[in-house]
Order: C-alpha cells, then structure tokens, then sequence
C-alpha cells in the first residue's frame, strides 16, 4: 500500500518515532496575532470545529482572547473561565478545567476567558494540561503582546504555533516585532494585496500552511452566531493544511 510503513529489521526504536509522528496525536495548537482585527479568533474557532469533527474524542478552544463563544454564537457564558482558573492557587485541582467548560453540539468544548485579568504563574501548566488532554485543543491567545503574558506562555509552549496575520505591510511589521516566533504561518488575504505568500515566508521566517480569502459568507456566519452549527466550506477547507 503507498505510504505504508514497513518497520526496518534491527531499528525498532526509529520506526516507533516514525510511527508517532504518522499518527495523529492530542497536541497543542495556539493561534496568535501581532496585529489587531485579523481575524485570529475565527481562524481559531473554525480550527477547533474542523478538528472536533474528525477526532472521535472532540477538541476543546481555550479562549483566553475573549471572544471565542461569541464567534461561535453561544451565550456568554457565567462561570469564572480560565481568568479564575489561572488566578487560584495550586490547591485547586487541574480537573476543575473541566468544571468550566462549555459544550456545543459539534464535539467541541469551549474553555471561557471570564472576567479579569489572566495571571500567568498558572499558564504554562494550563498548556501542559491542553497539551496531554485526550481531546485536541487549539487555543485562541489573540494578540501578543509580552512573551511572559498567559496567552504568551501558552503560545510558547504550544507544540503548533500559529501566527495569523493578514498579507500586508502594516501587519508583517507587528508580526517581525513580535515577542514569539511562529511555527507556521495562517494568511487572512484580502483582494488587491500586492504581498505574496514568499514575501510574509522571508519577513517571517516561518511557511505559510494556509490561506484563508476574506470571504462575505464568513462574517454572515459569525454576524448571524451560526458559524458553529454550518461552518463555510470555503473556511474548512482553507485551514485543512494548518491541522
């Protein structure tokens, strides 16, 4: 069969290697911006539907942009979210994540913001905790400011970073200050920019995996709160080479 692996005689440890990154394993996935209003939210959002219909676990969105129910066209949500999370102490178990999630009816879990300020002494075992969870998740950090925020350090330690950034001068030079250097490269294209994906690959120093086109039907959906019940095709497919 084309693709098949066949484990060599006497390397059984390298075919186990080769085998775990053939399969597709919970991990990780931050998506980030250096700019505001580029569309991190929804490229986010739509990521986690995408991969919640393919995983027979589900996947979760940890939100800490603040946005991500509303995206998805769900009510806001009461709990204290991972704003509360972050801020309690290290008596409060890594299971109460579970305590403030919200469910949709696509597989996916949302993590809420909540209210306040996202302390960060917690942030990097809210990583770890995405990162081994038995469901996928993606995180929507927003935009970075600091390396050292709670969005940064999930972002850092995210085993796929994704900067999302529209392909024109203003946003690449946020992004070529940004505090985090991206793994790969999601572009929101707008019609008439004259950048091409070579030029954000050689300001960045990451490839682009995915284009997303600026496409009315989209905003129709996050306006109308159904982008979580029928997800524009042109998006899904769009963000299929960044799972």
């Amino acid at each position: 069969m084309p693709g098949a692996f066949t484990a060599p005689v006497g390397r059984p440890s390298r075919f186990i290697v080769l085998l775990l990154f053939a399969v597709e394993v919970p991990v990780l996935v931050a998506c980030w911006s250096a700019k505001g209003g580029v569309g991190t939210t929804v490229v986010a959002a739509s990521l986690a539907l995408t991969i919640a219909g393919r995983s027979p676990t589900g996947a979760i969105l940890a939100d800490l942009g603040g946005d991500g129910p509303a995206a998805l066209g769900l009510a806001d949500p009461t709990s204290p979210g991972l704003a509360g999370w972050l801020a309690a102490g290290s008596d409060v178990p890594a299971d109460a994540l579970r305590r403030i999630e919200v469910e949709t009816e696509q597989g996916l879990a949302v993590l809420p913001r909540g209210e306040g300020r996202l302390a960060s002494h917690r942030a990097a075992l809210l990583a770890n905790l995405l990162d081994v969870s038995p469901r996928p998740a993606v995180a929507d950090c927003g935009r970075i400011r600091r390396a050292d925020s709670a969005a940064g350090i999930v972002a850092g330690h995210a085993r796929r970073s994704i900067l999302v950034t529209r392909a024109c001068y203003l946003a690449l030079r946020h992004a070529t200050r940004a505090p985090l250097k991206p793994s790969v490269v999601v572009v929101v294209r707008e019609p008439g920019r004259a950048l091409s994906n070579g030029d954000v690959e050689s300001t960045i120093g990451a490839p682009v995996v995915a284009v997303v086109e600026v496409d009315p039907a989209v905003a129709r959906a996050v306006d109308a709160g159904l982008l979580s019940g029928r997800l524009p095709r042109s998006l899904g497919k769009a963000l299929a080479g960044a799972t």
